[in-house]
């Protein structure tokens, strides 16, 4: 540990710097955080997870618990997890699959397949059971879920049941014949129930009524099935979710022929949604990292974006990804990092908590590639940005006046808050990839995102990005061929780190990606808007003294609210929570080096660091001299219609000198402007940027949707 120590503080070139062994450990840190302060839930291996919150926000998560051989339910409370009913093993035998359902009246229920269908019910601080399912033979996925009158549903081998007065009571007809895999159970608000399976190599979802007989058919929901999928067995996974419009999903995987060998096949990721009319494909067809997706989950927000989680069976070491769509693009794309675990992982069950706006992901993770890792449950948690309205006003002209930005950020729209710094500026009062202000030292939310000097937003500024010892060919911006997720650091003192051999006329000020060149980086700050851009060193010192920030305490009461989000280098996360390193544009005299902040608990100063390291970025907004605030409020732009099909009008009571159009990757597009209007038509369907600078001088941004 010393000797990686003592070769950071030698690589970054503090002048002035005293050790402190407290914060000398390297922290891996992620942008998944582990729930609860136990990072492995089980005390073996597990499997079989079923995860779910309550309508209080209560998280549940049960699983096959190797060590007792049994199925286990564990409640989170507060920051700790317990066995719910005080012990491990709820199940009399083995649990292979179970399901996991919570009623409105708090009472929990446990569905799970052991030599028989047993269903326990935990109440009154205990557990007991109920009546046990009739099944023969494989029992697929049992799945269970409860009504808003505290009723259980559950589907199990094809046929949905109710427990009413202390029996079972079938509800409609048999769904299907033959062996059903993956089978899942949801309730509508609508006082439907909808049931999900692979049947037969096809994947389908029917609909009845919640109070329907036993004899009352089953319907096809969009009159047809989705299509087929992989149906290997126990392992043709899917799973299903609807949203708080009744709007039904699922994801689920694919066969394909594999191009590169006739003798192995591939399995891809499918979503599929039903709107009430039909069903539509979301996003790009087969999909994912590998060629064996496998364990699929999917989660919707309570706006209706779909997330899913899937591992692959061999590749990638047999990690999970979580993945997005963008909207730009209309593909899916890896969501806070490109993996989640440190590991191989099975049996992913993806939720959204709408009480903390947060994705929740519980996993087994085991040691299938004999890494040394401790195999059994996991709950890690993402928060999600809270989007609140932003008309996009600048700051007053009193220190510490706030306003506020919306942009767009890794494919999703974000909304930041800015603020008037005592140094007369207006800068972001968050570092760029966070979601929140910071209210602690300690805030992870508020750490954000650790980018090399000279790259931009391509995925290598994530906090778990992968490592790579082999800098780009050539090694500068424009090795980068547009961007990638690669975070290039091979070590102390070596000619493979990131521009390692640049020199003191390099830039870190390109508008985007492609004006990125040899001697010069692309700002990472325009993807706010180009009158947005890093700060030079003389920027940022001139802040620090107007700010009066003498160390990390003072730094986070002013008025630009900084944090020590830590460092990346070639060993991970370097003291988050206890230093920090802020990149300037300015480069340094010092071969390969950009010059920054850094702020520990006793000191603050700027310094010299070499261009392969991780570190924060805030970005300051250009701002017209020569005009008083109240001038530059008297001017209106406003731009219709918004969205527009094409022709977008522009209404404002200043002339306008010049109009540019941006994509949301910050590229300038070709486009006609005249009377005082911008035809769009050619462009397709997305969010872009229309920048208008006035003539006296004033820029002026508005995001516009093209339909």
């Amino acid at each position: 540990m010393f000797k990686n120590l003592y070769t950071l503080v030698t690589k970054v070139s503090l002048s002035a710097f005293v050790l402190s062994i407290a914060g000398s450990n390297f922290i891996n840190a992620q942008q998944w955080q582990n729930v609860g302060n136990t990072s492995i839930l089980s005390a073996s291996g597990s499997g079989f997870n079923d995860f779910v919150i309550d309508n209080a926000g209560n998280y549940y998560v049960s699983y096959y618990d190797l060590s007792v051989d049994k199925g286990s339910v564990q409640k989170l409370n507060g920051a700790s997890w317990s066995y719910l009913g005080g012990s491990a093993g709820v199940t009399d035998d083995y649990a292979n699959h179970n399901s996991l359902s919570v009623a409105p009246d708090g009472s929990v229920y446990h569905l799970s397949k052991g030599d028989n269908m047993d269903v326990n019910k935990f109440s009154s601080a205990a557990w007991s059971s109920l009546a046990s399912i009739p099944t023969s033979g494989f029992a697929g996925y049992p799945s269970s879920a409860v009504s808003a009158d505290n009723i259980l549903y559950t589907y199990v081998q094809g046929t949905v049941r109710r427990f009413v007065n202390g029996a079972w009571q079938q509800i409609g007809a048999n769904v299907v014949s033959g062996v059903v895999y993956h089978g899942k159970i949801k309730l509508g608000t609508n006082g439907k129930v909808y049931v999900c399976q692979i049947s037969n190599g096809v994947v389908s979802v029917y609909e009845n009524t919640l109070t329907a007989s036993s004899t009352a058919t089953w319907t096809l929901v969009g009159g047809a099935s989705l299509g087929s999928a992989f149906t290997e067995s126990v392992y043709a996974t899917l799973d299903f979710t609807i949203g708080t419009d009744n709007s039904l999903y699922v994801v689920y995987g694919k066969t394909l022929n594999n191009p590169n060998n006739p003798n192995s096949l591939l399995r891809k990721i499918n979503v599929k949604k039903f709107d009430g009319t039909s069903w539509t494909q979301l996003g790009d067809e087969n999909f994912g990292v590998g060629e064996s997706n496998l364990d699929f989950s999917i989660a919707v927000t309570s706006q209706g974006k779909p997330f899913v989680a899937a591992s692959s069976w061999y590749e990638n070491e047999g990690k999970n990804t979580v993945y997005e769509i963008n909207s730009t693009t209309n593909t899916w794309s890896p969501f806070g990092g490109n993996y989640v675990s440190d590991g191989a992982t099975h049996y992913n069950d993806l939720e959204f908590d709408a009480n903390t706006n947060s994705l929740v992901l519980a996993y087994s993770l085991d040691d299938y590639f004999s890494q040394g890792i401790t195999e059994g449950t996991v709950v890690k948690k993402f928060t999600l940005q809270v989007q609140p309205s932003c008309n996009n006003t600048d700051p007053g002209n009193n220190s510490g006046d706030l306003g506020c930005v919306t942009f767009n950020y890794r494919g999703q729209s974000v909304t930041y808050t800015t603020v008037r710094g005592t140094d007369g500026k207006i800068w972001l009062q968050q570092n760029l990839g966070s979601t929140k202000i910071a209210e602690s030292l300690t805030d992870s939310d508020a750490y954000g995102d650790l980018f090399q000097w000279g790259r931009w937003d391509d995925g290598h500024q994530l906090r778990n990005s992968t490592l790579s010892a082999t800098a780009p060919s050539s090694n500068n911006p424009a090795g980068l061929n547009g961007g990638n997720a690669t975070f290039y650091s091979a070590g102390y003192n070596s000619s493979s780190n990131f521009w390692s051999g640049g020199t003191d006329s390099d830039t870190w000020t390109a508008e985007n990606a492609s004006a990125a060149t040899a001697t010069k980086g692309a700002d990472p700050c325009k993807a706010i808007g180009l009158d947005w851009r890093l700060p030079t060193v003389g920027e940022i010192d001139a802040a620090m003294a107007a700010e009066n920030i003498s160390e990390y305490n003072s730094a986070l009461s002013s008025h630009l609210k900084l944090i020590p989000a830590g460092m990346k280098d070639y060993n991970g996360i370097y003291s988050p929570g206890t230093r920090l390193y802020l990149w300037s544009s300015s480069a340094s005299p010092y071969t390969g080096s950009g010059q920054h902040l850094y702020i520990s608990g006793f000191s603050t100063l700027s310094n010299s660091a070499s261009r392969d390291a991780g570190m924060s970025v805030r970005c300051i907004k250009e701002v017209a001299t020569g005009l008083g605030t109240t001038e530059i409020k008297k001017i209106s732009v406003g731009v219709y219609p918004n969205p527009t099909n094409g022709i977008l009008n522009i209404k404002t009571d200043s002339e306008i000198n010049t109009v540019s159009v941006t994509n949301v990757v910050g590229q300038r597009l070709n486009i006609k402007y005249s009377n005082h209007q911008i035809n769009m038509q050619d462009l397709p369907s997305g969010v872009y940027i229309v920048e208008m600078t006035l003539k006296n001088g004033q820029k002026i941004s508005k995001k516009v949707i093209k339909n």
